[in-house]
């Protein structure tokens, strides 16, 4: 188990960059120096989110959701009575000079907070570089276990949404024979170990957990190997740009009538990417659709076209995710909680704020909020059951 046909990991520039920045940020903390602004009428927040590669088709979602938040926040008293301002960080887990970028914003635009809608492996540069600095909140499913103080994570974990979804697949759908196929980094390998648990105890096999590098185009082996397997299900661990390219060729070798998909990390605007046509079969465990009849979501997705008309990009877990962490932040300055002497109370703190999902923060091991099982009608995701 566990079969590499390849590597993608980050070079030696980006790991010295890494390294450098983070020296840079404990001799200014050292030194006594400020990091953060001190104007009484402003929070400046960075936004830290992809403007390509992979994670890039989330990106207009997620920054007019932030937008929203923030739009919201700012008609009322703001956060704790100020004013918030955006500033957008390329957060690319390919640029090398990402840590660089981050220090010098923090250093010289003032910013007091992070927010993230990122994969893991810029999470832990992040973390790495100014983690316990400054409140952070990450906000899309990840693979758990975040323990850095000042760092919060709002997302769902596997535990939560796989084994469920797991189990009612190989109970509805007769799923028994699974292969895995994710992108080459901690989400998909952690979330496979798990899952393999999971599915052993509902009755069926992992025939074979494959990594593939960001950006693959072709996974003609990857399909080949399903079928000299004849597995039956597979768990898609693949995301943004490269789930769309996956799901393309898996349709369009008529894999659909062989086998069922489940994924936790596609969404609407990967669903469009893929095209209606191929989508047969292929489900998503999640706790948000943009289509949910919830009175949470009805009155974020009015707010969202009120604001944004026709130009509103389609909403989806991820994009949406950012506009929870923006009200989460605001939660945390209005309950002077995003002071770094109140952190360690966190650990095991409930915390509630506004929330498309009907959220609430009960520390980084649990998050309370509803896992549903989807599956794609056309363009669409029909929710089949909550799980």
């Amino acid at each position: 188990m566990g079969r590499y046909l390849s590597s993608h990991k980050r070079g030696a520039d980006a790991r010295f960059a890494c390294t450098m920045a983070s020296k840079r940020v404990r001799a200014l903390h050292a030194q006594g120096l400020k990091l953060h602004a001190a104007n009484p009428n402003e929070i400046v927040i960075g936004l830290c989110v992809a403007n390509d590669g992979a994670a890039g088709i989330w990106t207009p979602s997620a920054l007019a959701s932030a937008e929203l938040a923030v739009a919201e926040l700012n008609q009322g008293h703001g956060m704790a009575g100020r004013k918030c301002r955006l500033i957008h960080i390329n957060a690319n887990n390919e640029t090398n000079e990402f840590e660089e970028q981050l220090l010098h914003a923090i250093e010289h635009r003032g910013m007091e907070a992070l927010v993230g809608m990122h994969t893991s492996d810029v999470r832990e540069r992040i973390v790495h570089a100014v983690g316990g600095m400054l409140p952070y909140v990450y906000t899309p499913l990840y693979e758990g276990g975040e323990h850095t103080p000042g760092v919060f994570t709002l997302g769902e974990t596997p535990s939560q949404q796989l084994f469920p979804a797991i189990d009612w697949l190989s109970r509805n759908e007769k799923a028994k024979r699974w292969l895995f196929v994710g992108n080459d980094y901690v989400w998909p390998k952690v979330s496979h170990r798990l899952a393999q648990t999971y599915v052993q105890q509902c009755g069926g096999q992992v025939l074979d957990s494959i990594y593939l590098p960001f950006g693959t185009n072709d996974f003609s082996a990857v399909l080949d190997r399903m079928q000299s397997l004849q597995a039956d299900a597979v768990l898609v661990s693949l995301v943004g740009q490269d789930a769309v390219v996956f799901n393309r060729q898996f349709g369009h070798a008529g894999l659909s009538q062989r086998a069922v998909r489940l994924s936790c990390a596609i969404e609407e605007n990967v669903l469009l990417g893929i095209g209606a046509d191929k989508t047969e079969g292929l489900y998503v465990a999640s706790s948000y659709f943009a289509n949910l009849q919830t009175d949470h979501n009805l009155a974020m997705q009015e707010s969202l076209n009120a604001r944004m008309g026709l130009r509103a990009p389609v909403m989806n877990a991820l994009g949406q995710s950012a506009y929870e962490g923006m009200h989460f932040l605001a939660a945390l300055f209005g309950s002077n909680l995003h002071l770094p002497e109140q952190w360690p109370s966190m650990a095991h703190r409930s915390l509630r704020y506004h929330s498309a999902r009907g959220a609430s923060y009960m520390g980084n091991h649990y998050k309370h909020a509803p896992i549903y099982l989807g599956r794609a009608a056309g363009h669409h995701f029909q929710v089949v059951t909550r799980l």
